[in-house]
């Protein structure tokens, strides 16, 4: 029999995936570290489990007792996986900004979850890193795991990420990146990979409204680049003392709009249905594009699944509200560029009704424009056709001119869905848009369900 003894067994070990379209333009081979196989769905069950592991062997978690952490969902379900299978309680702080399904994903696995206000200082009584300290004075036999200053969580990664890493690329990697946060991933992994290789590069991606890359820069904590941010899960207001700014070798900022758009990008092209910070730390690639080369092996940390962000990033009135969501306009112009038959077929006033007929039979087509010399001088549809048939058989042979409806109109190349749907209706059941290179082509009913229902 092959089995584990526990969940907690089955975290780390996680896939190595080339990324091949988003990155195709940009020399060098990129893979992702798809965080989301653990089986907390995130790269914080690593950490979970060490923190808890560790806390054991010092005697500050006893049997019977309470874990309090501030959490923006990730850890908080890394923990909760570990006191689940080793009988302890877990209570979470976490912020208003953090999506509802990492709130309820805690609660279901059983943990009490106290919401705070996100827009305030740490030092702020109401601030979620408050608020978990204050629970571990008040509470017997409590812990606050405290990942931003617990070298624990630095060590995990040390001690998991990094050597997975090394071996997955047989010590061939070139630049390892990832978006920072707590400093654990980032420093921990770092730490490990240039020992063995210290000419590997490392880039942290942090998000506008975060002090860390000031920080980096400069050694000043400046306040004032603090600002409120929509991403989960990264930036900081404070410099947690799991950061070693040494191994860090360059940090890059990212929007939330293009974040967010990436995000989802990732999931259409690659397949990979992560979260927030996933499309974060690969927008930061295509940000730091020319600082790589032929032969460069690059590995990017992809931290947890997109289901914990779809009221949010996979959510399009979310994205939309916020003006993210960048939607293509349709036009005359487009929709007949996407058109796979480009010829257009007409019927002449000189036709009769049964042969046109045949035509529209043999190109599965339900109406025609009428053309002579050149010009479009009517129309004709099935629906006509049927209209005369049932009135007399005989009129099979009658000439298209004399049952010809109006012409379909013309419309621009840059006429959009919106307006070519007022031209189109029961009576009008196409319009015609002159290419650029003079051709003339044809919008069916059907070709602007199509553009739209993509």
């Amino acid at each position: 029999m092959k089995y584990y003894n526990n969940i907690l067994e089955t975290i780390g070990n996680t896939p190595l995936v080339k990324i091949n379209k988003i990155t195709k333009d940009i020399p060098g081979a990129f893979f992702a570290k798809v965080e989301y196989f653990n089986p907390g769905n995130s790269i914080k069950d690593r950490i979970g489990a060490k923190l808890v592991e560790d806390a054991e062997k010092n005697g500050l978690l006893k049997p019977g007792g309470t874990i309090i952490e501030c959490t923006s969902g990730n850890t908080g379900m890394g923990l909760a996986l570990a006191a689940v299978v080793k009988g302890y309680k877990c209570i979470f702080t976490t912020t208003e900004k953090q999506s509802k399904a990492k709130i309820d994903i805690l609660r279901a696995v059983g943990a009490e979850v106290i919401v705070c206000p996100t827009n305030v200082e740490p030092a702020d009584p109401r601030s979620y890193y408050s608020v978990a300290k204050r629970l571990a004075k008040e509470i017997p036999n409590s812990i606050h795991m405290n990942q931003y200053d617990n070298l624990s969580n630095r060590m995990a990664h040390y001690e998991s990420t990094g050597p997975e890493i090394w071996d997955q690329t047989d010590g061939k990697i070139t630049h390892y990146i990832t978006t920072i946060g707590t400093g654990g991933t980032a420093c921990g992994t770092a730490m490990f990979l240039k020992e063995k290789n210290p000419n590997i590069q490392v880039y942290g991606i942090d998000v506008y409204g975060s002090l860390l890359k000031k920080f980096k820069e400069t050694g000043e904590l400046d306040n004032d680049e603090v600002y409120p941010y929509l991403t989960e899960g990264i930036g900081e207001d404070f410099v947690p003392q799991n950061y070693d700014m040494n191994l860090i070798d360059h940090i890059e900022q990212v929007t939330d709009k293009d974040g967010a758009v990436m995000a989802r990008k990732l999931a259409k092209e690659e397949g990979l249905f992560c979260g927030y910070s996933a499309g974060t730390v690969m927008q930061g690639i295509m940000q730091l594009k020319n600082k790589f080369k032929e032969g460069d092996v690059v590995v990017v940390i992809l931290h947890d699944h997109g289901s914990r962000y779809m009221g949010k990033v996979y959510n399009d009135e979310w994205m939309r509200e916020r003006g993210f969501l960048t939607e293509e306009v349709i036009t005359a112009k487009s929709i007949v560029e996407r058109k796979q038959i480009r010829q257009m077929i007409v019927a002449s006033p000189d036709d009769n009704l049964a042969a046109v007929f045949h035509t529209m039979k043999e190109h599965g087509l339900s109406q025609l424009p009428v053309e002579n010399n050149g010009e479009m001088v009517g129309s004709i549809s099935e629906k006509i056709i049927l209209e005369k048939l049932m009135d007399n058989p005989f009129n099979k042979d009658n000439k298209v001119q004399a049952v010809m409806s109006p012409a379909f109109p013309f419309v621009e190349l840059n006429a959009t869905a919106n307006d070519i749907s007022k031209l189109i209706s029961k009576e009008n059941a196409a319009v015609l848009v002159k290419e650029n290179s003079g051709q003339t082509s044809i919008i069916t009913k059907f070709d602007l369900i199509e553009s739209m229902a993509g």
